[in-house]
């Protein structure tokens, strides 16, 4: 399917954090350099971005500081391809995007490659069980995933996001209210979803409730209920998939700049001093991909937390890796939380 380009166009002075937001607000995990005169430079995707963070590259960087495109340049096709010659070239490439050039070099239409994407072969979990006591009283009678926000309940987002990435199969686990949510979502076929309720009788915490499925024989998308997200799923599983991993856990860049001057010393003597300097850290943003035999290590029936789970894996040698999100994500976990989205969606900062 071709897009418009116009929303992901992104030029040689901007910074990589510019070139983010560009990626986030466009939806489409890829952005366009173009030249003063808009002739194609080459692409810039949220891949590129992720691999420049975990290769502590700030986002202060500008577009230049990116290495070169893998293979040295940029795949392309003509504006005159036909719709099987791009998906050729989209498969020999494995690319998801294709930048169409007309013969000036000038960007025409951005063809994609998810009109030709079968059902993704995983399933999701939500864990919708939780309180939400942080957000009382607006859970006093109403679970936190089906709070309202931008008009629909935080949840019924979080089920589109998956429908749209073609994962049909989805588990909610449940606790808190179980009823508010199994009256207004039922079997999940109004969302074009097939919806599985697992209950549970005592809250069994981020990773517990995963021991009460059934058989499950393909990776598991695992993610707390209070996420609002633009998560690009298929980029996910084939980070996860690259890295042969066991569990992959989704994680946010969090900066934090020290509001003083930072003397560093040794012995008494004075090294240097950085004024305000910022600090970057990976945060967990509480999205998980876990293979089927991970399961093995969770207790059936006990509570058990997804850092309980990464710390086994660990200590068996198992591969656990970090994946960089990059497109628009915010936990909604306190009241500044809610409204922040509420306002988001209002001014279009989340893509639906």
């Amino acid at each position: 399917m071709k897009r418009s380009i116009e929303p992901c166009l992104v030029t040689a002075p901007m910074c990589l954090r510019e070139v983010m937001e560009r990626i986030d607000m466009a939806g489409l995990g890829i952005a366009l350099q173009v030249d003063a005169e808009k002739r194609f430079v080459r692409t810039i995707t949220d891949g590129d971005l992720r691999r420049a963070i975990l290769d502590n590259l700030s986002l202060a960087s500008l577009v230049a500081d990116l290495p070169a495109p893998r293979g040295g340049k940029s795949v392309t096709a003509s504006a005159e391809a036909s719709r099987e010659e791009q998906l050729e070239t989209m498969l020999a490439a494995q690319v998801r995007h294709l930048p169409l050039l007309r013969a000036d070099g000038t960007v025409a239409e951005l063809a994609s490659s998810e009109e030709f994407m079968p059902q993704m072969p995983m399933q999701a979990v939500i864990m919708a069980g939780g309180f939400g006591t942080r957000l009382a009283p607006l859970t006093d009678d109403t679970p936190k995933p089906m709070l309202p926000v931008g008009g629909k309940p935080l949840m019924e987002r979080t089920i589109e996001g998956l429908q749209r990435a073609g994962i049909k199969r989805i588990n909610v686990t449940t606790h808190y209210l179980p009823e508010k949510i199994t009256r207004y979502f039922g079997s999940g076929s109004r969302f074009g979803v097939d919806l599985n309720y697992v209950a549970e009788d005592e809250p069994l915490g981020t990773a517990g409730a995963i021991g009460l499925m059934g058989e499950v024989t393909e990776p598991l998308l695992v993610m707390n209920g209070d996420i609002l997200t633009n998560v690009d799923y298929r980029a996910l599983l084939k980070f996860h998939q690259q890295h042969t991993a066991a569990l992959t856990v989704a994680v946010r860049q969090y900066d934090v700049q020290v509001p003083y001057g930072v003397v560093e010393a040794k012995a008494g003597r004075v090294r240097a001093l950085k004024e305000k300097p910022e600090f970057n850290f990976l945060v967990n943003a509480g999205i998980y991909l876990l293979e089927p035999s991970v399961r093995r290590y969770i207790p059936r029936g006990q509570k058990f937390d997804m850092t309980e789970l990464i710390d086994i894996l660990l200590e068996h040698e198992e591969t656990v890796v970090g994946f960089p999100i990059m497109e628009y994500w915010l936990d909604i976990g306190q009241h500044d939380d809610f409204q922040k989205a509420q306002q988001d969606i209002t001014n279009r900062r989340w893509a639906a």
